[in-house]
């Protein structure tokens, strides 16, 4: 689920990347390996046989049913992947199949369509929405093996919906943590998110390379549609695969959630794999703040603080100009905070 973050401190935008742009079906048609820009170092690429995570199945219709059992063992579970690493599965959420069905064929036109018509909708480097293919022409190396159209006001019945899914998760969340289960329902209720539509072609060397690069989400909440496998998680110092299942969507936790429960629930590292035999396709929401909201935990989560006060727009700037998010993501942008401010009270003196 990568976001829009792309950037490193010792990463910088290239203008010398010798692609122009990501074809998979002439690159996986050539006699020769494909492009080096691709190819991932020996200690990031896809690992064989990795086991599979298991990770919590929440049935959201428990939950309504007002059932206190069903309630309680569903908030129980939901804390209990939220604190090990973010993921857990969800059934039964509410969203129509017809709609979700609908999405993924509009998918299809958009991503079958020639490479002249998506072009049109080609995004800037400084933009978060648009399409793009793999990065080609920002990056010289650690390319990843995907296309992508990131919008926010198309797609608008299906953005609807998983807004209102989110909301109900936010609610579940709240509960776990023993809070006012409307606390987070009202915090992202007037919230900003971006949906994305992920392309992963088919690649004839797929364990040298990466759909996406091990990363965490810096939003708050993502929320996953797929047709294949192929999301793994960093989990107890080895990568796991998340199941596919046709039934359910996947939910992570990302770092501004993390924030706001005072590093209770983590964010995980997590990357995208591809295959040679089957492409790959994902409808991606993303949920956040409203970008001037203050993120801090509620009251009964404070304690000691781990993180400080910030508001979704200067993370959204941090991720976006100055760092590829990893599992350090939080810390770095806290340093950089100060060192913002610091230089704002130095210039403000003169």
């Amino acid at each position: 689920m990568e976001y829009i973050t792309e950037i490193s401190l010792n990463e910088k935008k290239t203008e010398d990347n010798p692609l122009t742009f990501f074809g998979s079906t002439v690159i996986n048609n050539q006699q020769n390996q494909i492009p080096q820009e691709f190819v991932w170092p020996d200690d990031k690429k896809p690992s064989p046989n990795i086991p599979i995570l298991q990770i919590p199945l929440i049935d959201l219709a428990s939950v309504l049913s007002g059932d206190q059992f069903l309630v309680s063992e569903a908030t129980r579970l939901v804390a209990e992947g939220a604190k090990k690493h973010g993921f857990f599965l969800v059934t039964n959420h509410g969203v129509d199949e017809g709609l979700m069905s609908r999405a993924c064929t509009l998918m299809d036109t958009f991503f079958m369509s020639p490479t002249c018509e998506k072009q049109k909708a080609q995004r800037n480097h400084d933009e978060s929405w648009g399409y793009t293919s793999s990065f080609v022409g920002k990056f010289k190396k650690n390319l990843p093996w995907k296309e992508m159209l990131s919008f926010r006001s198309v797609y608008q019945e299906y953005a609807e919906a998983m807004s209102n899914l989110s909301l109900r998760i936010m609610e579940l969340l709240a509960m776990s943590l023993g809070i006012n289960r409307t606390h987070f329902v009202d915090f992202f209720e007037d919230n900003e998110s971006i949906l994305r539509l992920n392309y992963y072609p088919k690649c004839k060397q797929p364990n040298d390379v990466l759909g996406s690069g091990p990363h965490c989400d810096p939003t708050s909440l993502t929320i996953l549609q797929q047709d294949h496998s192929g999301l793994q998680v960093f989990v107890d110092n080895q990568w796991q695969s998340i199941p596919f299942n046709p039934q359910a969507l996947v939910v992570n936790i990302g770092d501004t959630f993390r924030a706001l429960t005072n590093g209770r629930y983590k964010s995980c590292l997590h990357r995208a794999v591809v295959n040679s035999e089957t492409e790959r396709k994902t409808l991606v929401f993303f949920l956040s703040p409203k970008l001037d909201k203050v993120v801090k935990p509620p009251e009964e989560l404070e304690g000691d603080r781990v993180y400080p006060d910030f508001t979704w727009s200067l993370l959204h700037e941090f991720v976006m100009e100055h760092y590829r998010t990893d599992d350090n993501t939080l810390k770095e942008f806290a340093k950089w905070l100060k060192t913002r401010q610091f230089s704002y009270e130095e210039s403000s003196q003169f």
